[in-house]
């Protein structure tokens, strides 16, 4: 049973498609990436999948269990965990406060102290500045805690929107590394990144938003070479 199969799913905004009949399947303990153009649907297939935007047509099924049409806090509840672009937090709240309101449903209610451990764990700048107010966090710093609170949601598929967005090559080597961490228990994982070697190292397949469907699919053993990338964006590319 896969945890995600995405069919002929389309949404967009004001009566204008972005997605375009987009169909997908993430299997069990797979680990997807997403890359593409912008403005073609990646997003916006996260925000679908997730209960920000309803489906005008096709269906999204979350192990086993039909999604689309339901509320997100139910979304949430089901074990789909999105974590979008831009860490959208609430500056003045503390660094530990804001990775508690993560553990939502009674589920991660359940186990929120192991949860909150594991968090601190993986990723030891917070533990240091636990009492401090995210804004006076670097970037990187408040990236680490939206990832944190998405993982304070006990996610049984995780759903990470362009994480590395605006970061240093350190601290996407640091994200990196704890991305990996967290997926090696086999978590399924859905990213969304325009750093295709970041996707590599991270994923076991990579697939291409191009138009609002999916396209070009790589093996991310195999990798793909900086060349047949730039030709995919301008539509020349394919690959073997």
């Amino acid at each position: 049973m896969p945890p995600l199969v995405i069919d002929n799913a389309v949404a967009g905004y004001g009566g204008a498609p972005v997605l375009n009949g987009l169909s997908l399947t993430v299997g069990e303990s797979e680990r997807v990436g997403l890359f593409g153009p912008n403005g073609h649907g990646k997003t916006t297939l996260l925000r679908a999948v997730s209960g920000l935007l309803p489906l005008s047509d096709g269906s999204i099924r979350l192990f086993d269990k039909p999604i689309d049409g339901k509320p997100s806090a139910s979304i949430v509840a089901d074990g789909l965990i999105h974590v979008p672009q831009s860490n959208l937090l609430f500056p003045d709240m503390e660094v530990l406060e804001t990775l508690r309101l993560g553990a939502q449903s009674a589920r991660a209610r359940q186990n929120a102290t192991a949860a909150l451990d594991s968090v601190l764990a993986l990723f030891p700048r917070l533990a240091e500045r636990r009492r401090q107010k995210i804004k006076t966090l670097s970037g990187g710093e408040r990236q680490m805690v939206a990832v944190g609170v998405g993982l304070m949601g006990a996610p049984r598929l995780l759903a990470l929107d362009e994480p590395t967005l605006g970061l240093s090559p350190k601290l996407k080597d640091e994200l990196c590394v704890a991305i990996g961490a967290i997926t090696k228990s086999g978590l399924p994982l859905l990213l969304i990144e325009q750093d295709v070697e970041f996707l590599l190292e991270l994923t076991d397949r990579l697939v291409m938003v191009s138009h609002g469907r999916c396209g070009v699919e790589v093996d991310a053993r195999r990798g793909i070479d900086h060349a047949t990338i730039m030709a995919l964006y301008v539509g020349e590319g394919h690959v073997a």
